[in-house]
């Protein structure tokens, strides 16, 4: 078992209920997996998407267009208030 101190340094997959490592591509496609299986299961209004303020415009803009265009929602938030 990994401690809980150490850097995490590959992406971890939960496999019957461990923790595994597991490819980039593995964990992005269950990572999209899962999105899709949400917004299917409960529509696009259970999906958000929290983006930094420090971060560029461009990359404040991409956030908004991935959840407007690819999911449909309207549900992001880029904390400007702080």
């Amino acid at each position: 078992m990994r401690e809980t101190f150490e850097r995490l340094l590959e992406p971890l997959v939960r496999e019957d209920g461990r923790l595994r490592p597991a490819s980039w591509d593995e964990a992005l496609d269950r990572a999209a997996q899962g999105f899709r299986e949400t917004v299917a299961a409960h529509g696009p209004d259970s999906f958000g998407l929290f983006s930094c303020s420090k971060a560029t415009n461009e990359l404040n803009f991409l956030t908004e267009k991935f959840a407007r265009a690819v999911v449909g929602c309207n549900n992001v938030d880029s904390c400007n208030r702080t």
